[in-house]
């Protein structure tokens, strides 16, 4: 029997590598003839740089930064195993879970410490580059990364705005003249976690400026500073950028990417899958396993769990199972989606209330029941 496990990270509470393993162990000990592929996915957000560099032989670099604050910090990115490619987390220096929810600044917050990492690697010689999206705390359109890299955002006056997405209200045009010179020669793939435009209802604001804490009179301000910020790019460069795909991943810092960079934009997933074998290794298998922190209304748009299951149902797996932490879909979406059955880690605590609360505890526990699922089907 083949049995692929492709989980990706369980945000905050345990990496897509520990999920992995745990998932594994529980299907050996079951099933212990069976032939188990172990790959921890990621899909542009958290564990993108661990996913890649595990899968490829490569190594790690720190560098120093700044997080979304602007305040001076030291982060990881990685380097692939061919020794040519880098790969970056937007999450490393710009991610939410580098902020208290108290210090949520939507308006203020800034990308620069990701351009800083990636001027890091272009310095380092590096030209090409891959740059996770996901899981990020800002909504400046990229200007902070590109700022790092020597463009320069400024008012009608010649001013240089302050960092943020709420300045890009007061956007006029950029200085260009000082622009990294590397970045002619590099070749930046953006991977997209979501498809997500620009600006509008299924724009950066509107969609994920809540989470980092904007208040609906924000989110309509910071929505209105991306629009203006896409009216800029187009009148002073020439380029559309409010109507690319994925153009509103990490606040817009996709758009950014393409603005300043020259960045191809791609699904984080797709990518990331390939460069793994994931599509070869599902290739007759008979049940799949995956799984992340939540199941929700935006795990269609390309997170790492629905492409497992697209991927999963195009090669003709018949059962795939997504673990989860917590699930916000009803069975019908599930199976929309690619996905057979749900597990969740939440309905288990429930069910049990002397279920220890450690994630991987309960992903195990989770994975028996998988189990006990697909044993059922097969009888």
């Amino acid at each position: 029997m083949k049995i692929v496990v492709a989980p990706q990270a369980f945000k905050g509470t345990a990496s897509a590598v520990e999920v992995s393993k745990t998932i594994c162990e529980a299907v050996q000990q079951r099933y212990p003839d069976s032939q188990v592929s172990n790959i921890p996915i990621a899909d542009g957000g958290g564990g993108t740089v661990t996913a890649l560099v595990s899968a490829t032989g490569g190594s790690y670099v720190m560098s120093p930064t700044l997080d979304p604050l602007g305040r001076r910090i030291d982060a990881w990115w990685g380097v692939l195993g061919d020794d040519q490619t880098a790969v970056i987390e937007t999450a490393a220096a710009s991610g939410l879970s580098l902020l208290r929810e108290s210090e949520l600044d939507p308006l203020g917050a800034t990308s620069m410490g990701t351009g800083l990492l990636i001027r890091a690697a272009l310095e380092a010689g590096y030209q090409r580059i891959l740059l996770g999206l996901g899981d990020s705390g800002i909504n400046d359109a990229g200007v902070g990364m590109a700022r790092a890299l020597g463009v320069k955002a400024l008012d009608k006056q010649g001013r240089i705005l302050p960092p943020g997405g709420g300045s890009l209200n007061e956007l006029d045009r950029f200085d260009v003249s000082d622009i990294y010179p590397g970045l002619f020669t590099s070749e930046i793939i953006a991977l997209c976690d979501v498809d997500a435009l620009l600006y509008g209802e299924n724009g950066a604001s509107v969609i994920f400026g809540p989470q980092k804490g904007a208040t609906a009179a924000q989110v309509d301000f910071l929505d209105k500073a991306l629009r203006r910020f896409s009216n800029v790019v187009e009148v002073q460069l020439g380029l559309r950028v409010g109507d690319v795909l994925g153009g509103g991943a990490a606040g817009g810092l996709g758009a950014g990417l393409k603005a300043f960079c020259g960045a191809e934009l791609q699904g984080g997933f797709a990518v990331i899958s390939e460069t793994l074998g994931l599509p070869s290794l599902l290739d007759g298998a008979d049940f799949v396993l995956t799984g992340e922190g939540s199941l929700d209304s935006q795990t269609h748009s390309g997170k790492g769990v629905y492409g497992v299951s697209r991927l999963s149902k195009g090669k003709g797996v018949p059962f795939v199972v997504a673990i989860v932490g917590s699930n916000k879909l009803s069975a019908g979406d599930s199976r929309s989606l690619g996905i057979d059955q749900v597990v969740s880690l939440s309905e288990l605590a429930c069910e049990n209330d002397t279920v220890n609360s450690d994630t991987l505890r309960m992903v195990d526990l989770a994975t028996k029941k998988a189990l006990e699922l697909f044993d059922g089907i097969n009888k």
